[in-house]
């Protein structure tokens, strides 16, 4: 037998291979019918419609982006505060003094957060200061700060504008 004849034969369940083929190619002409495409919402206009939205909305996040670094980023007036550990000791197995310095802009009122710590690093005394505002901007400051056990250390957490 032939292979043409071989494949014009019948299948299993009596449809010819041939006739399998015609209904493959009448079924794709039928999925991209136009009256099909409009009905799920594949036509060329809302293709275009979807890209232009598309579009508009990268626009939009670009324009965000792009205030967002010109205010974050180079805006010039962003004031800083910065400090500097000079000196602790340890009065007794209940507090410490802790002796720092702290830069703000000049008129600026801070707040900062003075720590104790004990050999392993773990916070033992914890105080918040208020600093007011002064024509200096460098300040020396001490603080005394009441532990719950004998500290090894004492120091500037951290500080920020008021």
């Amino acid at each position: 037998m032939s292979r043409r004849a071989a494949s014009d034969e019948e299948r299993e369940d009596g449809a010819s291979v041939a006739d399998s083929r015609a209904t493959a190619a009448a079924a794709a002409a039928t999925t991209d019918s136009p009256a099909l495409a409009e009905r799920y919402g594949r036509t060329k206009a809302r293709r275009a419609g979807n890209r232009l939205l598309a579009w508009i909305a990268g626009g939009a996040v670009a324009v965000v982006l792009v205030v967002w670094v010109v205010w974050a980023g180079l805006d010039g007036t962003n004031a800083t505060v910065a400090t500097q550990d000079t000196a602790h000791e340890v009065l007794d197995d209940r507090s410490v003094r802790v002796e720092f310095d702290v830069t703000v802009p000049t008129g600026t009122t801070a707040g900062c957060v003075v720590q104790a710590l004990n050999d392993r690093f773990a916070v033992v005394g914890w105080k918040v200061i208020e600093l007011p505002a002064s024509e200096n901007p460098t300040r020396s400051f001490t603080e005394v700060v009441r532990t719950s056990e004998l500290a090894s250390t004492g120091l500037i957490s951290s500080c920020w504008l008021t």
